[in-house]
């Protein structure tokens, strides 16, 4: 009895001494608590307590305001450590939507590391530094974003014709900056109203007036006829037509979240979609992106990676050797520079979804997931990085990978002056069966018969040739399809495979190719070859092989009319 006596005593006691250390590292322990005590109000120092922000229509609460205090409600005048400091300016009030919704990160923790999500067992941790404005793809997804190469010509005429000596957009130009510029220089500067022009930085999500050129154009006339006028006729000047266009482009992609509608852009210059699919749209060959930003670390092979067990790691890693991260993988290694190996993955962590209510959900969201609008623009420069590129290289001259069969140069001039329109989108729109080509208007993800079109003029335009006026018919050959198949066996087959079915030259024995192909254009790919390519001209004598007669080639192309009834 007295042994039991002292064992319930000991063990009392030791739960009283837990039970006091815990208190005390809750009260006297905690980092949080040392930084709010070096806060301060406009009334002194700010009370030490737990802070948290809870939006029971989004599902969050989150502690992250127990250290930065000044984004919490109603402490937005706290001073003291940086900890302590306000949220930059963003679209979305922090202490109405709390941190984790764009942050990531675990909201009801109270230790850092906890907080950031970074321990093995979180699925969701913090976005890295400088990648925060991925956040946004956690609700949003911003339509008509144009490829690299578009946005930045837009953005060139926004700065070309001087639009950031008078507005401020993302952090750049507008009055207050250049006058702070010219004080620190000594240079006296006036006021001047005039030049104060109103924020774009968010234009693309809140909207502009139309009619500002014209408008524009109007004050500069009267203000030149004024002779106590503000120096702003002397900054705004006429703007063409295509610089008009350029600087609408580049308004409508200002929605407060610059950085990732770069990364966004360079995605789109890529070719990704050419294989990937988001949010429903794009190739079938790679896995699904949509909500590849919400991949759970804990579920990733990081065997391969160097540095940080991250998402951010992983894909950095991956954009510049995908074989060697991931072993098998089918993806070619693409060539990219460091800068554009960064965007990527910025775009990539952006991959992430959240349920929301109606009264949250975004227009943008709601412009694609029901309305089908596209998240590019359906300009064919855009449509070709986005899909194209990726296999047939942004310049259109192909792409060799090791371990994969060639794709094809669809930029080549000797191509582009023998085929039609007509060949061009129907290649586009049905593909090449038993390739790697898909038909672009018949999978789910594919492209509308006008996005089709503007890729076909893209290519025109680009190239600056026309396509061929052809005065005979589209089937013309007569020739000797027995003969045909000896020559094919004896001189073509060493590249197209002995049925056709393409090895270091393309697939012959293929449908839509024969459906689409004039008997013109393969008599003069034969006889003429294709500059830049395998694909010698038969009609050119050569040490290496032996010459074709017009008649012999002829026979060629009767015999692979053959494969038409019976192609592979």
């Amino acid at each position: 009895m007295q042994k039991n006596k002292l064992l319930l005593l000991a063990s009392s006691f030791t739960t009283l001494l837990l039970l006091v250390i815990a208190a005390g590292q809750e009260h006297f322990g905690k980092e949080w608590r040392d930084i709010q005590g070096q806060g301060r109000g406009e009334e002194g120092p700010i009370p030490v307590q737990l802070r948290q922000i809870v939006n029971p229509a989004l599902g969050t609460s989150d502690r992250c305001v127990s250290c930065h205090v000044a984004m919490a409600p109603g402490e937005e005048s706290v001073a003291g450590s940086p900890v302590l400091h306000r949220h930059t300016p963003a679209a979305h009030d922090p202490a109405d939507y709390g941190c984790t919704v764009c942050h990531g990160g675990q909201g009801l923790a109270t230790e850092k590391t906890d907080a950031h999500g970074d321990v093995d067992f979180w699925p969701q941790p913090m976005l890295p530094p400088g990648m925060s404005q991925a956040g946004c793809g956690t609700c949003h997804a911003y339509v008509g974003i144009p490829g690299a190469g578009v946005l930045a010509a837009s953005r060139g005429a926004f700065e070309r014709h001087s639009c950031l000596a008078c507005h401020r957009v993302d952090g750049r130009g507008g009055v207050q900056r250049r006058a702070s510029t010219l004080r620190r220089r000594g240079t006296p500067q006036p006021a001047s109203p005039g030049l104060d022009g109103p924020e774009l930085s968010r234009v693309g999500t809140t909207g502009y007036d139309a009619r500002w050129y014209e408008d524009h154009l109007a004050k500069r006339a009267g203000e030149a006829a004024d002779q106590n006028a503000t120096p702003w006729s002397t900054v705004f000047h006429p703007i063409g037509e295509a610089d008009r266009a350029a600087l609408h482009t580049y308004l409508a992609t200002r929605v407060g979240a610059p950085n990732l509608i770069e990364a966004k852009a360079t995605f789109l210059s890529t070719g990704c979609l050419g294989c990937h699919t988001v949010g429903g749209v794009g190739g079938e060959e790679g896995p699904d992106l949509t909500r590849v930003g919400d991949k759970d670390p804990g579920q990733v092979d990081f065997a391969h990676v160097p540095g940080s067990r991250s998402l951010a790691a992983w894909n950095l890693e991956h954009f510049r050797s995908p074989g060697a991260v991931a072993p098998g993988s089918q993806m070619p290694v693409l060539g990219l520079t460091e800068d554009q190996i960064r965007k990527l993955t910025f775009y990539v962590l952006s991959l992430r979804r959240r349920d929301l209510p109606g009264s949250y959900l975004p227009k943008d969201r709601l412009r694609v997931a029901r309305f089908g609008d596209r998240e590019f623009t359906t300009d064919g420069a855009t449509i070709f990085g986005a899909f194209c590129s990726g296999c047939h290289g942004l310049d259109g001259l192909g792409r060799r990978s090791p371990g994969l069969p060639a794709f094809p140069s669809i930029a080549n001039p000797d191509f582009l002056s023998r085929v039609s329109d007509d060949f061009v989108a129907a290649t586009v729109r049905l593909g090449r069966p038993g390739r790697r080509m898909p038909g672009w208007s018949r999978i789910a993800g594919g492209l509308r018969p006008d996005e089709i079109t503007a890729v076909v003029s893209y290519l025109r335009t680009r190239s600056g040739i026309a396509a061929p006026s052809d005065p005979r018919p589209k089937r013309w050959v007569q020739g000797d399809a027995r003969a045909g198949e000896r020559l094919f066996a004896s001189t073509c087959s060493g590249c197209h495979g002995a049925t056709g079915q393409g090895g270091e030259g393309p697939a012959l024995n293929n449908r839509v190719l024969l459906d689409a192909a004039t008997d013109t254009y393969l008599a003069d790919t034969i006889g003429k070859g294709r500059r830049g390519t395998a694909m010698a001209g038969f009609l050119t004598s050569s040490p290496a092989r032996r010459t074709l007669a017009a008649a012999e080639i002829e026979s060629i192309v009767a015999f692979l009319r053959t494969w038409q009834e019976n192609v592979k």
